[in-house]
C-alpha cells in the first residue's frame, strides 16, 4: 500500500480541526474591512496547533 500523499494527510488533519477553523474564520470575517496582521493571531495559533497535532496523529 502506498503512503498517503501530503494533500491527503493535510485534508484528514484539517477535517479534525473544524471547530478551530470555524472560530478562526469567524474572527477574520467579523470585521473584514479592517483586517490587519495579527488580528486573529490567537485563533490562528490554536488552529495551527490543532492541525500539527492532527497531522502527527495526536488528535
Amino acid at each position: 500500500m502506498k503512503p498517503p500523499r501530503p494533500i491527503e494527510k493535510f485534508a484528514q488533519a484539517v477535517g479534525k480541526c473544524s471547530a478551530e477553523a470555524a472560530v478562526y474564520g469567524k474572527c477574520v470575517v467579523e470585521d473584514y474591512n479592517s483586517v490587519h496582521k495579527d488580528k486573529c493571531a490567537k485563533e490562528f495559533l490554536k488552529l495551527k496547533d490543532c492541525y500539527l497535532a492532527a497531522a502527527k496523529g495526536k488528535r
